[in-house]
């Protein structure tokens, strides 16, 4: 059987496909902090190239906006320090009188249905003693140090990760243009025009989708903030400011900061009062940044329903753990257009038109 040169074509650009498939799946926890920092320099290099349009020398550019960006990620996490050294305390102090409340209340209801529920409060004291008082150093170093022996291998590679993707971020962005270069040296010359107009039209949808989300996530860290002040929270900034921030994880972000603000609300009042407040200020957040900010700001530029999203942030955190997390909307986009490109070549067949 004797192939056409267009049947040879598309087998040997299968097999390239197939081969780089493969290697992405074997390759997947080496290459993790690569595509981190690869995402990253995309997102980060306009800046760069601003700052070295006005004549600041590139190495210096690289530096001030990586040593930025690492400022603002570690403001963000380390917005929880005070979320829990304000919440631990409070815990070995409401939780015991929480438990003895519901079980004055809930016990006599449940009785009545036939089930016999009531909770240890002794044993919740003595937990609560053991492992939520006084900080003790020596007293968390020993199951510290014997976690770290367990899992050494993951210990390991987390830091390993948060030192190279640092040195990937900025040797990416030192040589962005070269690099960019020489990438498109390696598109052949007929496919050059193609290629260039799908990477334009995935530029264009990352950067609105990537805009769009920053503004959305700092209207959403200013609403929380002001609305759990209103409702008299002590700790409404931190947690106000982390859960709009930690949007840009999609559902995950916006889930670990409506625990922190139950868990405030709940310590802090002992009392429905928190729970209510907590369902009012998000209730309302979650229905204005899901039917009018996202919408109006974002948009469907990815072209992605939630069950989608929820398939990518899943796929890609079972392939690259949760960098693949952060990274699974923005690589979900560029093969959202590559399937639209496919969808309309093969309206245009000859396969299709029969």
């Amino acid at each position: 059987m004797t192939l056409t040169p267009a049947q040879r074509r598309s087998l040997s650009w299968s097999a390239i496909a197939l081969v780089t498939v493969l290697l992405l799946w074997l390759l997947a926890p080496v290459l993790t902090p690569f595509i981190v920092g690869a995402v990253l320099a995309y997102a980060l290099h306009p800046a760069v190239e601003g700052l070295a349009a006005r004549r600041v020398p590139r190495v210096l550019a690289v530096v001030f906006v990586e040593v930025v960006f690492i400022v603002v990620v570690l403001a963000v996490m380390l917005m929880v320090v005070p979320i829990l050294s304000k919440e631990l305390p409070m815990l070995r102090e409401q939780i015991p009188a929480l438990a003895d409340g519901l079980n004055r209340t809930l016990s006599p209801w449940l009785a009545q249905w036939g089930i016999n529920v009531s909770l240890d409060i002794a044993g919740i004291k003595a937990f609560l003693l053991k492992y939520v008082g006084d900080v003790d150093v020596e007293a968390w170093l020993g199951p510290a140090l014997n976690s770290a022996r367990i899992g050494g291998s993951i210990l390991l590679a987390l830091i390993g990760n948060a030192i190279l993707v640092p040195v990937v971020l900025f040797y990416l962005l030192l040589d962005w243009n070269g690099l960019v270069a020489r990438l498109h040296g390696f598109v052949p010359p007929r496919l050059r025009a193609q290629v260039e107009d799908f990477l334009q039209e995935c530029d264009t949808m990352l950067g609105q989708y990537l805009r769009g989300q920053l503004l959305v996530m700092a209207i959403m860290a200013a609403f929380y903030s002001i609305g759990l002040a209103l409702f008299r929270f002590d700790l409404a900034l931190p947690v106000g400011v982390f859960t709009g921030l930690a949007m840009f994880i999609p559902y995950l972000g916006f889930g670990i900061g409506l625990l922190l603000a139950l868990l405030a609300g709940v310590l802090q009042f002992a009392s429905w009062y928190g729970v209510v407040a907590v369902a009012v200020v998000f209730g309302i957040g979650q229905v204005a940044e899901s039917l009018f900010l996202t919408p109006r700001l974002v948009g469907e530029r990815i072209g992605m329903n939630p069950l989608m999203v929820i398939f990518a942030l899943f796929a890609f955190g079972h392939l690259f753990g949760f960098a693949g997390v952060l990274i699974a909307l923005p690589v979900s986009a560029l093969l959202v257009v590559a399937a639209r490109r496919l969808q309309t070549a093969y309206f245009d067949s000859r396969l299709y038109k029969g």
